[in-house]
C-alpha cells in the first residue's frame, strides 16, 4: 500500500496539534504537580505516593482568581457558608501552581506553533526559491530549476509537479522565441545582399544613401545576434568601458550626420554588463532621441555603486502619466510619436537592462525635451 497518498497537510496539522496538546498537559503535569503538595492518604488499596499527585485533567483544577479563597480538604473559608467547600475543591490547585500550569501550557504550545508554522512553510520556501531562480535565469542560458516531486504532503507535490511543467514550458516558449529572432535576423542577410547588388544600377548619390540603410540594418542584425549568443550561451558580464562604447555610438552616428554628442569628459567609467546588450540599449535610446528630438546629448556620470547614462533630446517629451507606459510592448504614442516604430524599442531596452542588474527611467526636462537614464551596476 502507498502510504504517501495520506500524508496530506490536514493530517500533519492533525498530528501537530495532537502531540502539542499532549505535551502540553505532560509537561505541566510534571512541572506543576509537585507545587500542589500531598493529597491525603492514598486511595484504599491504591499506590502510597498516588496521593500526592494531582489528576491530569485536560485543564488543571481550579481558578486562578479565587483558588486561595477556598481551603484546602474541602473546607469552606472563613466567614463562608457551610457546603462552601467540597471534594471539587479539594482538588483545586494553589493559584501560583495554576498560573503555572497556564504559563507552561501556553509556552509550549507557542513554541509547538513556531517548529510546526516553519515546518509546514518548508515547502513554500522551496517554491519561492525556485521561482527567484527561474526569473533569474531565464535569458541567462540557466536550466530552468526544478522541485523534487517526492518531498512533502500530496498537495505540496502536486504543486512541485505543476511548477515544473510550468517551468519547462516557460523554458521551452522563451527558447523558441529566441530562436526564431535568430532565424529572423539570419535570414533577412539574403535580401540585403540582393540589395547590395542593385545598389550599383542607382545613381551614386542615391546608391550611397541606400548603403547607409543597408549598413544599418547589418549592424542591427549583429547586434541581435550578438545579445541572442550572450543570453544563450551564458556568457557572464564583464566590464565595460563606457566612456569608449558611447564615444563610438556617438563617432558612428555622427559620420551618418546626426547630431549626437558625448557631454564633458566622462573619463575611464566601468560599468558591469553584457557589452552587446548594452549597446543595443544605448542604441535605441540614441535613436530615439534623433527621431523625436532631431538631436541627442549623452552623458555619463557616477551615482554610488552605479553608472548612471543620460540621454537628453529636444523633442516634445511624454505625458507625465504615460512615461511608464511606454515601456510596454506594441504601445505607441499619439501625435509626432506614432511616425514610426512599433512600439517595441524600449520595451526590449528596459528588459535588457534589468537583465544585467540595471534599470531604465524616462523623464521631461524642466527646460522641455525627454531625458532617458541608464544605470547599471559600476564595477
Amino acid at each position: 500500500m502507498n502510504w504517501r497518498r495520506f500524508d496530506t497537510l490536514f493530517l500533519r496539522l492533525f498530528v501537530l496539534m495532537w502531540v502539542t496538546l499532549v505535551l502540553s498537559h505532560g509537561v505541566a503535569f510534571l512541572a506543576v504537580g509537585p507545587m500542589a503538595g500531598p493529597r491525603g492518604p492514598a486511595p484504599q488499596g491504591g499506590h502510597p505516593g498516588a496521593a500526592q499527585w494531582p489528576t491530569l485533567p485536560s485543564l488543571p483544577p481550579g481558578n486562578p482568581f479565587t483558588a486561595d479563597e477556598v481551603e484546602r480538604g474541602g473546607r469552606p473559608p472563613a466567614g463562608g457558608p457551610p457546603g462552601a467547600g467540597g471534594p471539587a475543591d479539594s482538588l483545586a490547585l494553589p493559584r501560583g501552581a495554576l498560573w503555572a500550569d497556564y504559563a507552561l501550557r501556553m509556552i509550549v504550545i507557542a513554541l509547538g506553533a513556531a517548529l510546526g508554522a516553519r515546518w509546514l512553510a518548508s515547502p513554500m520556501r522551496r517554491l519561492s526559491r525556485a521561482a527567484g531562480e527561474l526569473s533569474r535565469g531565464f535569458g541567462r542560458g540557466k536550466a530552468a530549476p526544478v522541485l523534487d516531486v517526492t518531498r512533502g504532503t500530496r498537495e505540496v507535490r502536486e504543486a512541485a509537479q505543476v511548477f515544473n511543467g510550468m517551468a519547462t514550458r516557460l523554458q521551452e516558449q522563451f527558447d523558441a522565441r529566441g530562436l526564431h529572432m535568430a532565424a529572423l535576423s539570419h535570414d533577412l542577410r539574403t535580401p540585403l545582399t540582393r540589395l547590395r547588388l542593385r545598389l550599383e544600377q542607382l545613381p551614386d548619390a542615391a546608391a550611397q544613401s541606400a548603403a547607409n540603410d543597408v549598413r544599418e540594418m547589418d549592424e542591427m542584425i549583429d547586434m541581435t545576434l550578438a545579445v541572442l549568443r550572450e543570453q544563450r550561451d551564458a556568457q557572464p558580464s564583464a566590464p565595460v568601458d563606457m566612456a569608449s562604447l558611447l564615444q563610438a555610438v556617438a563617432d558612428d552616428l555622427a559620420e551618418q550626420g546626426h547630431d549626437v554628442v558625448l557631454a564633458g569628459d566622462a573619463g575611464a567609467m566601468r560599468a558591469r554588463a553584457h557589452p552587446a546588450a548594452v549597446r543595443r540599449v544605448v542604441g535605441n535610446l540614441v535613436g530615439n532621441a534623433l527621431r523625436y528630438g532631431e538631436r541627442a546629448r549623452i552623458g555619463l556620470a557616477r551615482s554610488g555603486n552605479m553608472v548612471e547614462v543620460t540621454v537628453d533630446d529636444d523633442g516634445p517629451g511624454i505625458p507625465a502619466d504615460r512615461l511608464e507606459q511606454v515601456f510596454e510592448p506594441w504601445v505607441r504614442l499619439t501625435g509626432t510619436h506614432e511616425r514610426t516604430g512599433h512600439g517595441l524599442g524600449l520595451a526590449i531596452a528596459r528588459d535588457l537592462a534589468e537583465r544585467d542588474g540595471g534599470r531604465l527611467t524616462l523623464a521631461n526636462r524642466p527646460a522641455g525635451g525627454l531625458r532617458a537614464t541608464l544605470h547599471l551596476p559600476a564595477a
